[in-house]
């Protein structure tokens, strides 16, 4: 996913960035703060909702959870939004047929039954996938929900004329020629016409597969697999008002101002084993200014943010000095790094990438990012901690996090000799201009690679753009952009789930392309096919730490860190923790608090 999944990135300016390092590396070490355990008081100490869970049995039932947010959802269809603080805050409203389990860490990653009354029975060598709803799930009005509803909410995946914007892993998977034209264009009475799909009777969903995939049920937790009931279907106004199949419902919506739900009275405790539906209320404001934000959360006026992309400079210095009990620093799963565009001279030559990895200086990269606290771990390869595979700074194939920390200038002088350009090259970084942040690290590393020659032109283009300029093979070959500042994290944690865009060939495209390096690699490719086919943990684990070696060996990108964020939680926040199920956020979906009338 792109950092659009994620999105309201912190407003982070370099000044802010290069002021607060020094601060931030103490803090790291202890300093700034009282790390007090938690109470029914006082906060939780830091680090103490970071994959584990925090005053967990001070939750009560009742009062109005409050969260604040610098930017609004793509979309609050379960359809259409893709920013990973709307999958994991649409759970309040959507129920699917399997979720990720409500734990912290790694088991919050692993997939539990939702609506269904297990995993997926699984026959046919992989292809088929079968589910029985349990009883007593219900809508908003008290319908049952049923197995005909759970495929038209999957149906209108397939309307991306209408609906578009959220992943599309469901439609790849289910109808790869795209034989089906969605649920709008159907011509069958019923319009439940995938044949993909079958539902014999209210209680059971049978999906059928051309081809095995092994992430299949990941896809399937996915909010965009949430049911929507044909009825109650406003197409592309449906994100003002979803109707809802969880323990709450919309009361109100102002887009970019505020959202409020309230109890669904016809939810069952009974029929739900995942969510505890604690607060009566759950509110968002949203804010233009993320300082005035970070104010309020500090203030107590708000319990946590909803974006979960740390705290913006000014912000997260006063909590780090005054408040450090209330945060967490938790590894985000996404990867910050340059990527080079085999289309542009001389990255066309591998010898060439490699002088720019040799060249860089990492720990200035990291610092540009906001440094140990509030940028992350150095980067040292492509494969997020979160994904099974990773090998985190263990794989460090290019020595960036060991003795050449600060750069090798040796080594990257002796690979521009070895690719013809032993007096270095002039390139251009593509950066977007609306992320301080990385404007900063397009700084760094223009230094950096001036030491061995390598002179980097910076050019700022419009970040709402990026579909169509850096998404554009051609006109990234036009504009000589050798060198992209960018970043991912998984969609669901897999080497599918977060490397099929970037790595394999047959996602190289036109236009919305993110296989920026233009990478077509047989070998990775056919690792991707074994991945898909490969049915148990262990293999598939193997095949993604190879594809990792594979990508690492071809030196097509220079990773900055293993992104880190520095979260906020309110004192009155109960049962809270960090879950790798959505990147390192809280998850939102049982939060309480431990005074409702506060």
């Amino acid at each position: 996913m792109t950092t659009q999944r994620t999105s309201g990135r912190r407003k982070q300016a370099f000044a802010a960035a290069a002021a607060v390092a020094a601060l931030l590396t103490t803090a790291a070490c202890g300093g700034g703060g009282d790390d007090n355990k938690g109470s029914s008081t006082g906060a939780a100490g830091f680090d103490a909702a970071n994959n584990k869970v925090a005053q967990a049995s001070l939750a009560k039932k009742g009062g109005t959870l409050k969260f604040g947010a610098a930017q609004d959802a793509d979309s609050w269809d379960t359809t259409r939004g893709y920013y990973g603080m709307m999958w994991n805050f649409a759970r309040y409203y959507s129920r699917q047929l399997v979720t990720n389990k409500a734990e912290p860490g790694a088991a919050g990653a692993e997939i539990t039954p939702d609506l269904a009354t297990s995993t997926a029975k699984v026959t046919d060598d992989g292809k088929t996938y079968t589910y029985t709803l349990r009883d007593g799930s219900t809508w908003e009005d008290g319908k049952p929900i049923t197995s005909k509803d759970v495929k038209y909410g999957i149906e209108r995946v397939w309307a991306q004329d209408v609906l578009s914007g959220g992943p599309t892993y469901l439609k790849d998977v289910l109808d790869p020629t795209g034989a089906y034209k969605g649920p709008y264009k159907d011509t069958s009475a019923d319009k439940l016409g995938l044949k993909a799909i079958d539902t014999p009777d209210d209680k059971t969903i049978v999906f059928h597969l051309p081809q095995a995939n092994s992430d299949f049920e990941e896809m399937l937790a996915l909010v965009s697999a949430s049911p929507v009931r044909q009825d109650m279907d406003t197409k592309s106004k449906y994100g003002l008002k979803p109707f809802s199949s969880g323990p709450y419902k919309f009361a109100s919506y102002a887009p970019g101002k505020d959202l409020k739900l309230v109890r669904n009275t016809n939810w069952k405790q009974a029929s739900d084993p995942v969510r505890k539906a604690y607060p009566d209320q759950i509110s968002i404001q949203f804010f233009s200014d993320a300082n005035q934000l970070d104010q309020r959360l500090i203030s107590g006026d708000l319990d946590l943010d909803l974006n979960q992309t740390g705290m913006s400079p000014q912000g997260r210095t006063t909590a780090l000095k005054e408040h450090k009990a209330n945060l967490d620093n938790p590894v985000s799963g996404y990867i910050r790094y340059a990527v080079f565009p085999q289309s542009v001279k001389p990255f066309d030559n591998i010898e060439c990438r490699k002088a720019v990895i040799y060249g860089a200086d990492h720990v200035s990269l990291q610092t540009a990012r906001g440094g140990p606290v509030a940028g992350g771990d150095i980067g040292t390869n492509m494969l997020p901690p979160s994904v099974p595979g990773s090998e985190g700074q263990k794989y460090d194939p290019y020595q960036i996090s060991g003795a050449d920390k600060s750069g090798n200038e040796a080594k990257a002088k002796a690979a521009l000799k070895a690719c013809g350009q032993p007096n270095g090259f002039k390139t251009t970084i593509a950066v977007r201009n609306n992320k301080p942040v990385e404007v900063a690290t397009a700084q760094s590393l223009q230094a950096s690679l001036k030491k061995i020659g390598i002179i980097a032109e910076i050019d700022q283009y419009d970040g709402s753009q990026t579909t169509g300029i850096i998404g554009s093979p051609s006109n990234v070959q036009k504009k000589g952009y050798g060198i992209i500042i960018m970043g991912w994290g998984p969609d669901f944690p897999s080497v599918q789930g977060f490397g099929l865009p970037l790595w394999n060939s047959k996602y190289i495209a036109q236009s919305g392309n993110n296989n920026y390096a233009l990478i077509k690699d047989k070998t990775i490719d056919g690792l991707f096919s074994s991945y898909v086919t490969t049915l148990d943990d262990a293999g598939k684990t193997k095949i993604a730490t190879e594809i990792n070696h594979k990508v690492m060996e071809g030196a097509y990108y220079l990773p900055f860190v293993f992104e880190r964020f520095l979260n906020w939680r309110s004192d009155n926040l109960a049962n809270v923790y960090t879950t790798d199920g959505y990147s390192g956020q809280y998850d939102f979906v049982n939060l309480g608090l431990k005074n409702p009338k506060k």
